[in-house]
């Protein structure tokens, strides 16, 4: 196999550490962690729900607020419009079951599905959504870019309240109101809220509207508690990869709270529970591993209906049905995902480079034949392989001749700059595109492909200089023989939540190789000799590549590693998982 289709070489580098960080009865490994990661407060650690932002701080909540207060109060019909993926499904489940428990006579959802429909409320959606004759249609994780569709809602007569995190073109939709924090002149600290946690504040808003009307006591209804909402913001969070800022920290601390003290709702319990984990100890990358992916496993294969069903389940027996045909769709995701994986590194490997040679400076790879509801897997799969931002095409209708694309990038480069640049450039090229700095979404005709393929290496090109092009991972330094040890391993555990710009604690350092061998199908068990002792720790890294592990050549190894704990059968040990290794040098 050529150097293209092996994985980047890594190099593993040591944070710079910030300012002096203590606190009292914080763990000193901890305190080392913080304040790698800038911590310079024990203000940025407190995550009670005192410290959340006010949903008077983000722009248009308030006005969206008395919108839906007005609508609640006419009995006016409505219906929210999502999105397919587990940002999409949390927001519609939160603002369906809280309209609801605000005494919404009539509230609905419709979610597109991805094959018909694509992404956001356009005109095709509106022309669905209008057959239920909605007075108020309510869009989730969508609409800022939808122009057409929120015209065409318009047309029929019908409002639109816009919800939404996505970066704003270059014009926005002429909604009655929009709420988005990264919308012009919004003032809101945090721009990393996801989509579930945007529609999270609008509840708040119009909890205080109805609150400041007297509406729950003229109705004799006990005031809703949206704490119990939490446990959706903070999946859907997780699961998006937003940035977790303080504010967001505040968010899925709670929700994971919530979870752990068993009150999250079935669904979220179920899909936990089908994915081997225990609730009472869940912790952020839980959500992101194990609930996201059998979550949006529905809107890669199927319908999001299906996942937006389990959440909304109030019945545990209902619940689990559902989270079972979940785990069932997000196997199957995994089966074809693997075969796209294979084809997609014998594209790679035809490029022939010579040996040390450099892959090009960004990948875009095509088959008419891959599942355009797995092209986003393969993208991150390929870019993480080679450190180079990667899209990935499939059909996009049977005719074949438009493709979808799905774009993941490395740290540096902002991937949606890098397609509005081409498509200024290149007016024409592109169809339609979206998304955020890391992952972004576009649509083009087939004839385009080579063209846009050229254009986009060109444009990467520009950002690259500036960019580091060697994939490096980023450590907090090497243990010592004492550290392994089940007190600092539970610390760090539970101390985040640990997540994107927030990154769980990783270490580096150089083990023994006492045992290895291949557990479930590409899982690397491993009995490691710690540095300077006679002790020993077991350790796993997950999906390795069979064709070089286990390897009995190897007496010693360089890893990247987490400390993390197994429970098993009522025990619980310390482990490591290894995100990275390497024979020793």
């Amino acid at each position: 196999m050529s150097s293209a289709a092996s994985r980047a070489q890594r190099q593993i580098r040591r944070r710079a550490p910030g300012a002096d960080f203590s606190a009292p009865g914080l763990h000193p490994l901890l305190g080392r962690v913080y304040r790698n990661r800038g911590v310079a407060s024990a203000w940025e650690l407190e995550l009670g729900l005192a410290h959340l932002l006010p949903p008077a701080a983000l722009q248009g909540a308030e006005a969206a607020g008395a919108l839906l207060a007005d609508a609640i109060a006419a009995r006016k019909k409505l219906l929210i419009v999502g999105d397919f993926d587990a940002d999409g499904a949390t927001s519609t489940a939160l603002a369906v079951t809280t309209l609801r428990r605000f005494g919404a006579a009539f509230v609905d959802y419709l979610v597109p599905n991805r094959f018909d429909y694509g992404y956001g409320l356009t005109p095709e959606i509106v022309e669905l959504a209008a057959q239920r004759q909605p007075d108020l249609i309510i869009t989730v994780d969508n609409g800022i870019s939808s122009i057409e569709g929120v015209a065409a809602a318009s047309a029929h007569g019908i409002d639109t309240l816009v919800t939404d995190h996505h970066l704003a073109g270059r014009a926005l939709p002429a909604a009655a109101v929009i709420v988005n924090p990264n919308q012009p002149g919004c003032g809101f600290p945090s721009k990393a809220l996801a989509g579930v946690g945007v529609i999270f504040y609008v509840m708040l808003a119009l909890r205080a509207e109805l609150r400041r009307r007297d509406w729950f006591t003229r109705c004799g209804m006990r005031e809703p508690n949206m704490a119990e909402a939490l446990d959706l913001v903070a999946l859907g969070t997780v699961a998006d990869v937003v940035p977790l800022d303080h504010n967001n920290r505040i968010l899925v601390d709670a929700g994971l709270r919530r979870i752990r003290a068993g009150e999250a709702r079935p669904g979220i319990l179920a899909l936990l529970e089908v994915a081997g984990r225990r609730y009472h100890n869940v912790v952020a990358s839980d959500l992101g591993f194990a609930a996201g992916p059998r979550l949006n496993a529905a809107g890669r294969l199927d319908d999001m209906s299906i996942g937006i069903e389990c959440l909304l389940s109030e019945d545990a027996h209902a619940a689990r049905r559902i989270a079972a045909e979940l785990h069932q769709l997000n196997q199957d995701r995994r089966t074809i995902e693997r075969g796209m994986e294979r084809q997609a590194l014998e594209m790679l490997a035809a490029l022939d480079l010579d040996a040390g040679g450099e892959p090009p400076l960004a990948m875009t790879l095509f088959d008419p034949d891959w599942h355009q509801g797995v092209i986003g897997i393969l993208a991150s799969r390929v870019k993480d392989r080679l450190h180079r931002p990667t899209i990935a095409f499939a059909n996009a209708d049977a005719a074949g001749a438009d493709i979808k694309g799905s774009a993941r990038s490395i740290q540096g480069i902002h991937i949606r700059d890098v397609l509005d640049a081409v498509a200024t450039r290149h007016p024409g090229l592109i169809s339609k595109f979206g998304g955020h700095a890391m992952a972004a979404g576009l649509s083009l005709p087939r004839a385009h492909y080579e063209d846009f393929s050229r254009a986009f290496v060109e444009e990467v090109a520009r950002h690259a200089s500036a960019v580091d092009l060697q994939a490096i991972v980023e450590s907090d330094g090497e243990l010592a023989p004492a550290d392994f040890d089940l007190e600092a391993a539970t610390a760090l555990r539970y101390a985040g939540p640990w997540g994107q710009h927030f990154p769980e604690p990783l270490f580096d350092g150089h083990f023994r190789v006492v045992s290895q061998r291949i557990v479930g199908e590409r899982h690397l068990k491993l009995v490691l000799g710690l540095p300077g002792s006679d002790s020993v720790v077991d350790a796993i890294a997950f999906n390795v590549d069979t064709e070089q592990w286990p390897d009995a050549t190897v007496d010693t190894i360089e890893a990247a590693y987490r400390l993390d704990v197994n429970e098993f059968r009522g025990q619980h040990n310390v482990q490591l998982v290894i995100e990275f290794l390497q024979r020793a040098p």
